[in-house]
């Protein structure tokens, strides 16, 4: 059974300053950001024939996540007969369905036109996850331009934020987050890295700064800690802005570059690493942090800086910080791996059976851990440090469908995007 759509307070306008429900997920990795559901009932097991309430055909291609707010279904992607060759037309499409049914109900093409960069064959010309706030919908997609609708998709502002040669042709993916009316853009490149707030209403720029970084494709994560909230960015520094002005509060040398993926946090603790080309590593930062944490040679903690490790650490999918406990998943293995989240210590390290790779992010929901692969395979455990596989969900992957985008939850409901379709999952 369906839970009754929640007569909720607005928990979540006050971080976004509009009328967001608490039953929506208005942005990449829901409310903070942080992969968790607060939902009181999701499904955790289902099947092609079983609990799958609709399933829609998507056009084109796109790796962002799905967004829901007001019984609505937002998504975004790129269409063109050529594929993703810079030399074709695309259509980059904005997609609103009804929560209930699956009945797109407007899709609007707010740019036609050939791409003005490249980008990988695994990557899209649409992956960045659109963010809402319960009354506008703002679609970025990369170097192509940022693009704000209202929920009835008429477009009420447009900006080209600039076109900028990214790591070797790789493309873009960084979402927007949302906090206190501001859009806030993580944009790094091989040129003129920067990263910039706009009121979602006007488009109006309210602060931006300049960023000595190169390319990287995370997220930034608005950190609502026990003692203030921060803007996060991954990169060659993890660096912890005040969202309301910019102002630079801290700074962590990683010494890698090219991250994939985005951080995690609660009310104590941030998680943030990667695993690349260069290596890979991980930190776990403690809130109050100000100026330069950095650690110096042969240090691995210091007063901010519970843990790190040189060997773990997240590639294409973002960690997760849950119960204590860090779970990362594995690019290509089918791997999953759980660190204890107050010294770094792992868990356990296993292979899932029949396990593919994991683009997509895991996220949380009554003490269990959803980990979906790229074959359609979404692997439900246990949390805690010792492994428990609850049961594996599987959903078809004819005709080479991928998923790779991270799954959304809303009013009782799972949605999850392959290459070519969006599935709700709800009810037992």
């Amino acid at each position: 059974m369906r839970r009754p759509i929640q007569a909720l307070i607005l928990t979540a306008a006050v971080s976004c300053g509009a009328s967001v429900l608490a039953a929506d997920w208005f942005q990449f990795r829901g409310p903070e950001g942080n992969g968790l559901s607060s939902e009181v009932t999701l499904p955790t097991s289902w099947e092609p024939e079983r609990n799958v309430r609709w399933q829609a055909s998507i056009p084109g291609e796109g790796w962002a996540a799905p967004v829901v707010t007001g019984g609505k279904v937002i998504v975004t992607t790129a269409v063109s007969e050529g594929g993703k060759s810079p030399a074709s037309v695309h259509q980059w499409q904005v997609i609103c369905l009804d929560e209930k049914t699956g009945k797109v109900l407007w899709s609007k093409t707010p740019k036609t036109a050939k791409p003005t960069i490249r980008t990988h064959r695994d990557n899209t010309y649409a992956s960045e996850t659109p963010v809402t706030d319960g009354k506008y919908v703002v679609a970025y997609f990369g170097m192509t331009g940022i693009y704000c609708f209202d929920l009835d998709g008429n477009e009420v502002w447009s900006k080209d934020l600039g076109t900028y040669k990214m790591r070797n042709d790789w493309g873009t993916s960084s979402s927007p987050v949302i906090i206190d009316g501001l859009v806030c853009l993580q944009i790094d490149n091989e040129e003129s890295s920067f990263i910039v707030a706009m009121d979602i209403v006007t488009g109006n720029e309210k602060w931006r700064k300049s960023r000595n970084e190169p390319s990287n494709w995370g997220t930034p994560l608005i950190w609502k800690n026990a003692n203030r909230t921060e803007l996060i960015t991954a990169g060659s520094k993890i660096r912890s802005y005040n969202p309301n002005n910019g102002e630079l509060l801290w700074e962590l040398n990683f010494g890698r570059s090219g991250v994939n993926s985005s951080p995690a946090g609660d009310d104590e603790m941030l998680i943030v690493g990667h695993v690349g080309r260069d290596g890979g590593g991980m930190f776990a930062v403690r809130t109050g942090a100000t100026g330069d944490i950095s650690l110096k040679e042969g240090e691995t903690a210091n007063e901010f800086v519970a843990w790190s490790s040189n060997s773990d650490g997240p590639g294409r999918s973002s960690p997760l910080l849950y119960k204590g406990h860090v779970y990362l998943l594995g690019k290509r293995d089918g791997v999953v791996t759980c660190l204890d989240a107050k010294t770094g210590k792992t868990a356990y390290v296993t292979r899932l059976p029949k396990g593919g790779a994991f683009w997509a992010s895991p996220w949380a929901h009554d003490g269990k851990i959803f980990c979906p692969d790229s074959d359609g395979n979404t692997f439900v455990l246990e949390s805690g440090p010792e492994f428990k596989l609850v049961t594996t969900n599987r959903l078809p992957a004819e005709g080479g469908d991928r998923y790779w985008a991270t799954s959304a939850m809303a009013n009782g409901s799972i949605f999850i995007r392959s290459t070519s379709k969006l599935y709700a999952i709800s009810g037992e």
